[in-house]
């Protein structure tokens, strides 16, 4: 796996490093020690798939606070989306700034997400899905989010909202 920082740090765009031959190729998306080795989180104790019928589709933005802060290991399975982050952790430098990668089945990367970061994406086609691993099981009352649209975060997303739960739409300005 080829782990490149973001310029968040902690978090990282990972690629699959392929072994190509005339069938095709292998490639790992996952090793434990890998991430150990980075002092990465190396413990996943969820996985969930997110499935989007439309391109546009918003999801976002979330975060669990502690104790039940979370990484996260984000991948696109089918289709491809803008993959944004917002690092939440006072004491950082980066405190409040984004960072957004295009996660796509084709490309086959993978955003790693550590605690105290908020995560969101557009779906750029239809039928997307994506699939997470996550250090914690949700927590309800450790469930947080701020609008995906707003103002003092100035995300730049990539096309016109065109699908959006009540949840994400009415959370609070941070």
């Amino acid at each position: 796996m080829i782990f490149r920082e973001t310029p968040l740090r902690g978090a990282y765009l990972i690629e699959p490093e392929r072994m190509e031959d005339p069938r095709g190729f292998f490639a790992r998306s996952w090793c434990q020690r890998e991430f150990a080795e980075r002092g990465l989180c190396d413990q996943f104790t969820q996985c969930n798939i997110s499935f989007n019928h439309k391109a546009g589709t918003v999801r976002g933005m979330h975060y669990q606070a502690a104790p039940h802060a979370e990484t996260k290991l984000v991948r696109c399975t089918a289709g491809a989306i803008y993959d944004v982050i917002v690092d939440m952790r006072p004491v950082s430098p980066t405190y409040r700034q984004w960072f957004a990668a295009e996660l796509s089945a084709e490309n086959r990367q993978m955003l790693y997400i550590p605690e105290e970061f908020a995560h969101g994406f557009q779906t750029l086609t239809d039928q997307s899905e994506v699939f997470y691993q996550m250090s914690h099981e949700f927590h309800a009352s450790s469930s947080r989010g701020f609008r995906w649209n707003d103002e003092k975060i100035g995300i730049s997303w990539p096309s016109p909202v065109t699908v959006i739960g009540d949840k994400d739409q009415n959370w609070p300005a941070l």
